[in-house]
């Protein structure tokens, strides 16, 4: 997400999530404009994805591969700040994509503090 502090969301229907802090990009896998992660060689993968919210604000997100949504992180509580996170290993071939998206009507938080993340990276190769 955008350097700098405040809400994503909410939105009427599912949206890409786009991570402009990015730590690490070895082979430039990650587009940080589109937000879109495409496998670059065959092999199991690990991703993360962490939410947090503020004021009680549902905060939701799937990791998706391809067009298919494979875990989710999601917290409600009212009245409090909250917090979510999943993973998953997923077994990629070269040019399969993987990102996140914000649930419909859900709303995350992020500042310098980096509470909202997506990460992922090669566990090994495979034939």
């Amino acid at each position: 997400m955008d350097s700098g502090r405040g809400f994503i969301g909410p939105s009427l229907s599912e949206i890409t999530l786009i991570y402009k802090n990015v730590f690490t990009n070895i082979g430039n896998a990650y587009n940080p404009i589109t937000g879109v992660f495409t496998a670059p060689l065959k092999g199991a993968y690990m991703f993360r994805v962490s939410v947090f919210g503020r004021n009680g604000i549902a905060a939701g997100a799937s990791i998706y591969k391809n067009l298919e949504r494979m875990v989710l992180a999601y917290a409600n509580q009212p009245q409090n700040d909250l917090n979510s996170s999943n993973g998953v290993v997923l077994i990629l071939e070269v040019g399969d994509v993987v990102y996140v998206r914000l649930w419909p009507l859900a709303k995350i938080f992020d500042s310098e503090d980096n509470h909202s993340t997506f990460s992922g990276y090669l566990l090994f190769p495979l034939r």
